[in-house]
């Protein structure tokens, strides 16, 4: 009795995955800037066997250690004071994927404000830089935004119908339709790449337009593998009205995407040109 839980709280056993995680991330990490690295031009170094390694260790780890975390849920280790900490520490992480955005507007927008030209540092630039033809935001940024606006209408059906009517028919439609969608704004960024008049490399609009729009697709695509790992749990019989934190921090990311995408479209395709 002495040893008996009289606490809501849920005390974890120890776990190898913190150390995993660590350890793969920061092989990835110094696998990517020895990719990346020009000094290392033709060298063994550049080559992304490290980077891949690493990748694959994170990926491991977040399968096994998110796996743990939903077993522990089928336990009935997840009271309603557990599932208030999981909710708060997912909205530290929006928080912070915040912060990460916020930096890519800041460079686009002091450069577009105080364009540097070859002079630096005098402001006699122009932005975009001469040479840029940029995207008419009117015809495809315009049907990617409503696609994705679609599919985050689609995640809120799937939501509602799980936690106010318990109708996991509708939630399974919902969540595959946002799915579909999420892949069709992948593959019309991807098309709209392939057409960029422009080039990563050599301009400083180049730069910020793709790392800004293309870390926005990568968190589509890890979006869409969060909704698509939320369906296979729906069908698993995962899920209820009063348990699916999972399911909600998955709606939150993807809403979050699409907030995102709403200040891209309209600062860097709009404004931007």
């Amino acid at each position: 009795m002495a040893h008996a839980k009289n606490h809501d709280y849920h005390v974890l056993p120890p776990s190898i995955w913190p150390f995993i995680g660590s350890l793969s991330a920061i092989i990835m990490l110094v696998g990517f800037v020895l990719m990346v690295s020009p000094q290392l031009s033709g060298s063994s170094l550049q080559q992304p066997w490290m980077f891949l390694i690493g990748l694959l260790g994170v990926l491991y780890t977040m399968f096994c250690w998110w796996g743990d975390v939903i077993g522990e849920s089928r336990a009935g280790d997840h009271t309603k004071v557990v599932q208030i900490g999981l909710r708060y520490g997912f909205i530290l992480f929006i928080m912070s994927e915040v912060m990460f955005f916020v930096a890519w507007f800041w460079a686009f927008f002091k450069n577009a404000l105080y364009p540097m030209s070859a002079n630096y540092p005098t402001v006699d630039g122009v932005w975009p830089p001469a040479g840029i033809e940029t995207f008419d935001p009117w015809h495809l940024p315009l049907i990617n935004t409503l696609i994705l606006l679609c599919s985050g209408a689609a995640a809120t059906w799937a939501h509602h119908a799980l936690v106010h009517e318990n109708n996991r028919e509708d939630m399974k439609k919902g969540l595959a339709l946002a799915i579909f969608l999420g892949v069709c704004f992948t593959f019309l960024q991807a098309f709209e790449y392939s057409h960029a008049a422009f080039g990563f490399a050599g301009n400083v609009y180049g730069a910020t337009f793709f790392m800004a729009t293309g870390f926005h697709g990568a968190h589509v695509i890890i979006g869409t593998i969060f909704l698509t790992v939320c369906l296979i749990r729906v069908y698993r019989g995962d899920f209820t009205p009063e348990k699916h934190v999972g399911f909600e921090a998955a709606a939150w990311y993807w809403h979050f995407v699409d907030v995102v995408w709403l200040f891209l479209f309209a600062v860097i395709y709009i404004w931007g040109q």
